[in-house]
């Protein structure tokens, strides 16, 4: 690589040699996730994956994308890198293990006005972070150096998992039915949704500071948890609170005719969310159809099976606990 160099693309901004050190400095973090299932290191085309699947009789892959939204803000504000990228992953994998599927690799995309090497190093440990947690691996990516495109210290993250699942364990909404069981997962924080809103709310001053350093706590990811729980359970189906809250989320894991009731009083909201209503006056109902207000994901399974999900979630990790029940209706009733 130490022949590939072009003064004059160097002089329009991008710094062929920058790239490669990036990619020297990402190495480790990416070696850190490997699995099993890896057949080639990064530098490739393409990243190769040769998934397990015996005792499956069907295998089917589940995709899925996101990004961190402007959250990333935060992160220029704070000059702290080395998180957003748990919550580029977490977006992802939450999204997949919702269908009951579990991630197998993971891939990035980087875009920034500068390419310092030391700062992507710092984005990418994150993602390695995140596919830790999750159990994948991160089997390729994307550093894109565009100048005047985006401000020298500003960049873009985002990426896409895929996982596996065997086609009679993908969870199917259809199986609820009213006087099931929700429960609830708590969430971090904030999560990745909702910072448009924050930014609204308080100002650079204040996002500069403590506050900005709690609100960037990344995405907790369920992974793990979850799939545990439907080793123990038979879960109906899964809902991963993200952009649009309770509101929007709850009923994309409820077929029709079935409601979501859910005790107000029941939600544990952390304090970070009251304040936010509070300095923003915001009503309750747009802070539910924004925000997780403390729920990251919630599950439904028979009532009979409730006490021992909560006991198998607790066991991996998760403070779960009873959020409400299905009932007869359409939507969301918060009472």
């Amino acid at each position: 690589m130490n022949n590939s160099r072009s003064d004059s693309y160097a002089a329009a901004g991008v710094d062929i040699q920058a790239g490669y050190r990036a990619v020297e400095l990402m190495k480790k973090h990416v070696a850190s996730t490997r699995t099993p299932g890896v057949l080639d290191g990064i530098g490739g085309f393409g990243g190769l994956f040769l998934p397990e699947l015996s005792g499956m009789e069907q295998p089917v892959l589940v995709s899925g994308t996101d990004g961190v939204g402007t959250k990333l803000k935060l992160a220029f504000l704070q000059d702290r890198h080395d998180t957003v990228g748990i919550d580029c992953v977490a977006m992802c994998v939450n999204d997949i293990v919702c269908c009951g599927a579990r991630p197998l690799f993971f891939l990035d995309y980087i875009a920034c006005g500068k390419n310092v090497p030391e700062r992507i190093e710092a984005i990418v440990s994150g993602v390695a972070d995140g596919c830790r947690q999750a159990g994948c691996a991160i089997v390729g990516g994307e550093t894109a150096e565009m100048p005047g495109f985006y401000p020298e210290n500003e960049y873009d993250l985002a990426g896409f998992a895929v996982g596996i699942v065997d086609r009679a364990r993908i969870l199917d909404k259809a199986r609820v039915a009213p006087g099931d069981a929700l429960i609830a997962l708590p969430s971090s924080g904030v999560h990745s949704n909702g910072f448009s809103l924050v930014r609204r709310v308080f100002d650079e001053a204040a996002l500069s500071g403590p506050l900005g350093a709690a609100l960037l706590t990344p995405t907790r990811i369920y992974v793990k948890p979850v799939l545990a729980l439907m080793d123990a359970v038979p879960v109906k189906s899964v809902a991963h609170i993200t952009g649009g809250g309770f509101y929007e989320n709850i009923p994309r894991a409820l077929p029709g005719g079935v409601a979501a009731r859910i005790e107000r009083a029941a939600v544990r909201t952390p304090e970070l969310f009251d304040r936010i209503a509070a300095e923003g006056g915001i009503p309750e109902r747009d802070m539910f159809n924004t925000f997780n207000m403390g729920v990251g994901m919630c599950v439904c399974v028979a009532a009979s099976d409730a006490d021992r999900a909560i006991e198998t979630l607790r066991a991996a990790g998760e403070d779960a606990y009873l959020l409400g029940e299905t009932v007869s209706g359409e939507g969301v009733e918060l009472c």
